[in-house]
């Protein structure tokens, strides 16, 4: 063996060695008798390490230089498209590397990252995340999504960039309808983008107020029409909680039958909805458990980090999960575990992951939470001690410890 994270506890309850040989996993199990260097996990939780489905690297941490938010109407994308010019090669990346490193540091091992080209940005912000993919793949692999935020059907030059974008190797196209005056057009280019350059599909739809004009229903059809089930993702989807709870349940298998998966995306959608409202404002939260109870496989994502679309964040999966739990008042066990898989096997299968998990012959990907349970992960916000690609540290985080005074 090369290395063994020993004494490591399993989502099952049982403890258990990992041993690593040539950076993948070559056994796990209790015990192994093997002379290697070695990490003590000391009955703490062990996963394949976190799974970050939708994120905006590109534009995080612009807060300081957008105008000022005034009253009730967020105005985010607008501000934001005002200083794309601004946005150098570099600048991109160390912003973007000073938010990946906190991903990283929170237990992120897997990420797709959506970046943003238009005519603002031209490929700035492509080439920059691109470098950084390669910089930080020591820790961290990195998918990159391209989409046309500001338009598509009327924005040519967003259209000429994304196609670019998928000659020089992007694994996955996204989609903005919300922002285009014609939403159906968008979404069939996308689509065909996509089966052209035979790609995965991660959209962003159905943001707003009312169940009124809702795309994800052409998604679907999209999808069973071209045979993509399994290979497209939509974000976000708060209009599915302004809906009654047997036409939500409705639309969730109609969701799950297309396959279609969903991230939510909590602190961007309760900064970002219920805008129209002084009092008893509206969550705007889809209810990921509920869908997941019905077929849809889901996941839990932190978006947009610093802007102004969400201008908070320290990019920890973990508190995103207990946030969605605590709005959506998820209560029981069970939940709060499917909360967590939301963040880890969920959220692999979103990305088609085909390596993912604690398993023989996988990567070495290990993240170790002080927690004993999933459960107790979600609930408590547990943060990770240590965490491991291909079987290198790439992580440590001390507990807090307590200085008590001496006794008399």
């Amino acid at each position: 063996m090369d290395f063994i994270v020993r004494n490591a506890r399993l989502a099952n309850g049982s403890l258990t060695d990992i041993g690593v040989i040539g950076g993948r996993i070559a056994a796990i199990q209790p015990g192994l008798a093997a002379d290697a260097p070695s990490y003590d996990a000391e009955g703490c939780l062990a996963c394949a390490g976190l799974v970050e489905t939708h994120i905006h690297l590109d534009k995080s941490r612009i807060i300081d230089r957008c105008t000022p938010e005034q009253g009730r109407i967020p105005r985010s994308m607008e501000r934001v498209a005002a200083v794309k010019h601004t946005f150098t090669q570099q600048d991109v990346y160390d912003r973007a590397s000073r938010t990946l490193e906190e991903c990283i540091k929170h237990g992120a091992t897997r990420m797709r990252t959506h970046v943003e080209l238009d005519a603002g940005v031209e490929l700035r912000s492509f080439e920059a995340i691109e470098q950084l993919r390669r910089d930080y793949a020591w820790a961290i692999d990195i998918e990159l999504c391209v989409f046309p935020q500001e338009s598509l059907t009327d924005n040519p030059r967003s259209d000429a960039l994304i196609v670019e974008a998928l000659k020089r190797g992007a694994k996955v196209i996204g989609a903005a309808p919300n922002y285009d005056p014609d939403k159906t057009r968008h979404l069939h280019r996308i689509f065909d983008l996509a089966r052209e350059y035979d790609v995965d599909i991660d959209m962003h739809l159905d943001s707003g107020n009312s169940p009124d004009d809702m795309d994800i229903y052409l998604v679907c059809e999209l999808t069973e029409k071209y045979g993509l089930g399994g290979r497209v993702a939509a974000g976000h989807g708060c209009k599915y909680s302004t809906m009654p709870l047997a036409d939500l349940k409705v639309l969730a298998r109609r969701i799950a039958d297309a396959g279609v998966a969903i991230t939510v995306l909590p602190a961007t959608d309760l900064f970002m909805q219920g805008r129209d409202q002084e009092c008893n404002v509206r969550r705007g939260l889809a209810d990921a458990n509920l869908l997941v109870d019905h077929g849809v496989n889901c996941s839990i994502s932190t978006n947009n980090v610093l802007n102004p679309f969400t201008p908070m964040g320290d990019a920890s999966l973990i508190r995103m999960a207990n946030l969605q739990a605590n709005v959506c008042q998820v209560g029981r066990s069970e939940q709060f575990r499917e909360c967590f898989n939301m963040l880890t096997e969920r959220s692999a299968r979103l990305m088609n992951l085909t390596d993912y998990g604690l398993a023989v012959g996988n990567p070495a990907d290990i993240v170790i939470i002080d927690a004993t349970t999933p459960e107790q992960t979600i609930a408590e916000i547990r943060a990770p001690l240590a965490a491991f690609k291909r079987g290198v540290r790439t992580v440590t985080r001390p507990r807090a410890q307590l200085h008590r005074p001496e006794q008399a």
